[in-house]
């Protein structure tokens, strides 16, 4: 009997390591489909590969995932500028572009089978499905939902299962879950879990304070419609240049938290994550807009990003309103070019400088110092500004 295809988006870790030998079990040839979406070294890629082919499947790609995840997430997650409750700057949105990947492997395989290590606890399995289903009638496979059927500690089962298997099972991944991409870095498991205090392993790209240099770092970025096309005056491709601000702005430390989620699964959820490069284009994205968007743009933009992050979060990337709350942004990024500098010392980066010929900047005023009206106006406008709270005071007042 012949082996059924099937594409397994595969990242060398516990859970997708353990995929392979259970498909395997259950008579399919697996395919393995690595995205590259950025945040691993030659080292790991090549670990990668090593690993897929350890475990003997029937093939293996890697695709270069760079330039999908700048121009399907970044640029519209940049131009929304808010992070999810207000702190998560989505850094697992590489998973839709990875289904794009292992669609496309399918494709030339002539299968509609597709796997994936997503457990039943989180929100990947959702976001891959979704995604999944959102493009076409396939057979999902989910291994690890699978088990969790008969086990309670699934990670744990797992590595003996590969274990006893022979096959090795890397320190780092019997501790925490850590995911890495172009975006940045999230860990959970172990402490992290338990809301305790991280152990010294959950490290990823930030550099701790006693590491971070003594010379502050100032860099500049030059925005077109929104997008950042520049790096102190160089034009660098968008996934280049967040690779480039990632391994900057780590040193000092900038884009490390840790916040507690409501998950879309209803479970709240505790991780840490590294984004050191997207901190950097939010903040001087930001004050860029801020200089040239009007009062209500600033103002209403807020309520249209939430809800575009709310959704790419919850799995809905490919929902038709996605697409109609990024024809808004668009519009909105016009007049969003300019040059912002950035400075840091550690920690924090903060905007000190904008330059823009689109900056709302009144010819005869400046706040607070200098105007071009007289008292007479701003007394009249201060009256009808304040009528209705005024009138309320009027009417409703005792002595």
């Amino acid at each position: 009997m012949m082996s059924k295809d099937i594409v397994l988006a595969f990242s060398g870790g516990l859970d997708t390591s353990f995929c392979i030998p259970y498909l395997q079990e259950r008579g399919w040839a697996v395919h393995t489909v690595f995205a590259d979406t950025g945040g691993v070294d030659a080292e790991e890629r090549a670990y990668i590969e090593a690993r897929a082919n350890e475990l003997s499947v029937a093939s293996h790609v890697t695709v270069d995932g760079g330039p999908a995840i700048w121009n399907g997430f970044v640029k519209p997650f940049v131009w929304a500028g808010e992070g999810y409750q207000g702190q998560y700057p989505l850094l697992v949105s590489d998973r839709y572009l990875i289904v794009d990947a292992a669609l496309k492997r399918c494709a030339e395989l002539g299968t509609r089978a597709i796997a994936h290590g997503c457990t039943g606890m989180g929100n990947d399995q959702v976001r891959f499905d979704l995604a999944v289903k959102a493009q076409g009638d396939y057979e999902i496979v989910a291994p690890i939902r699978e088990i969790q059927k008969e086990h309670t500690e699934v990670r744990a089962y797992e590595q003996k299962y590969l274990e006893a298997k022979g096959f090795g099972v890397r320190a780092k991944q019997k501790a925490y879950t850590i995911n890495e991409n172009l975006l940045g870095v999230t860990m959970s498991g172990g402490e992290i879990d338990r809301w305790q205090v991280p152990g010294e392993g959950a490290v990823g790209w930030c550099k701790p304070r006693s590491e971070w240099p003594s010379k502050p770092l100032r860099l500049t970025l030059s925005f077109v419609n929104g997008e950042a096309v520049a790096l102190d005056g160089e034009k660098v491709a968008g996934h280049k240049l967040l690779a480039k601000l990632n391994t900057l702005l780590a040193a000092y430390g900038v884009g490390r938290g840790i916040y507690t989620g409501d998950t879309t699964i209803g479970l709240k959820g505790r991780i840490i994550f590294e984004a050191p490069g997207l901190t950097a284009l939010l903040v001087a994205h930001r004050a860029l807009e801020e200089a040239v968007l009007t009062k209500q743009q600033n103002r209403f933009k807020p309520e249209v990003a939430r809800k575009w992050v709310e959704l790419v979060y919850e799995g809905f990337y490919h929902d038709p309103l996605k697409s109609d709350l990024e024809a808004f942004l668009a519009s909105s990024q016009s007049t969003v070019n300019g040059e912002v500098t950035l400075e840091t010392s550690g920690a924090l980066v903060t905007a000190v400088a904008v330059e823009s010929k689109h900056i709302l900047n009144a010819k005869g005023a400046t706040y607070a110092q200098a105007a071009d009206w007289g008292v007479a106006e701003a007394e009249g406008f201060i009256k009808l500004f304040g009528m209705s709270s005024t009138l309320w005071a009027e009417v409703n007042h005792t002595s």
